[in-house]
């Protein structure tokens, strides 16, 4: 829970770097929500009546958590070497996503590249347990 809160104290920041920690956490926590408002919005939908307020709870997760998701992920891709516009190449058909995944996989840069320190390094937006 500390790496996602950590994700939203640095939800508007575009630079630095970010852990695979950090944003797989942050990933498989609105993954978990978002899965509980759809259980959640089939529960109370019928044939006669749609669940809007469900459906209305879960876009408006999405868009709250549209920024944040944006900015750890440029992050993460800065952690890599790589630019923040590597993140358009997910508007590619087919392999974008997979090319976009396979970078949020991969490991950071163990020294300090041209967007900041290492993250692992400690004392560099970690998380204190």
């Amino acid at each position: 829970m500390a790496w996602y809160l950590l994700a939203w104290q640095r939800a508007t920041d575009f630079s630095g770097r970010s852990r695979r920690k950090e944003y797989w956490h942050f990933q498989l926590f609105n993954a978990i929500v978002m899965i509980f408002l759809g259980l959640f919005a089939i529960a109370f939908s019928d044939q006669d009546k749609p669940a809007m307020i469900p459906f209305g709870l879960m876009s408006a997760y999405g868009l709250v958590v549209f920024v944040p998701s944006l900015a750890i992920t440029v992050r993460r891709l800065h952690d890599i070497g790589k630019s923040g516009w590597w993140y358009l190449i997910a508007f590619v058909p087919l392999i974008g996503g997979l090319v976009l995944f396979v970078f949020t996989v991969l490991d950071g840069d163990p020294e300090r590249n041209e967007y900041g320190p290492n993250p692992k390094v400690p004392g560099h937006a970690s998380v204190v347990i």
